[in-house]
């Protein structure tokens, strides 16, 4: 069984920084691409950044300059570094990762889920 696990979310100030964590658990053979969603009240989740197995990133315009997506792939950790935040970046934010188990013909490539955690940006 995989599991993603989040941390590092809360309240702080419009201007402040949060840094986000998410670590992978299980039988994990790979993890491909990682990345990070958030989903505001009454809005779609969307993606914020994302980082590729070989570290290539990409980023939502929104967060372009201001969030930074980082990975450990020793400690199967993604990172989110969020400065300069505004209100506007409240929301929910969801560790995403594809990732493989198994091996032969028991071999499986599927899409996981954070719980995700809370982020308040008050003004």
């Amino acid at each position: 069984q995989v599991q993603l696990v989040e941390s590092g979310g809360g309240l702080v100030q419009a201007g402040g920084s949060l840094r986000l964590s998410c670590a992978a658990s299980g039988s994990i053979r790979v993890i491909n691409d990682m990345a990070w969603y958030r989903q505001a009240p009454g809005k779609e989740r969307e993606l914020v950044a994302g980082v590729t197995g070989a570290g290539n990133t990409n980023y939502a315009d929104s967060v372009k300059g201001r969030f930074t997506i980082s990975r450990d792939n020793a400690k199967n950790t993604v990172y989110l570094q969020m400065k300069s935040l505004k209100p506007e970046d409240t929301a929910v934010y969801y560790c995403n990762a594809d990732i493989g188990t198994g091996y032969g013909l028991g071999a499986r490539v599927r899409d996981y889920w954070g719980q995700g955690t809370q982020v308040t940006v008050s003004s």
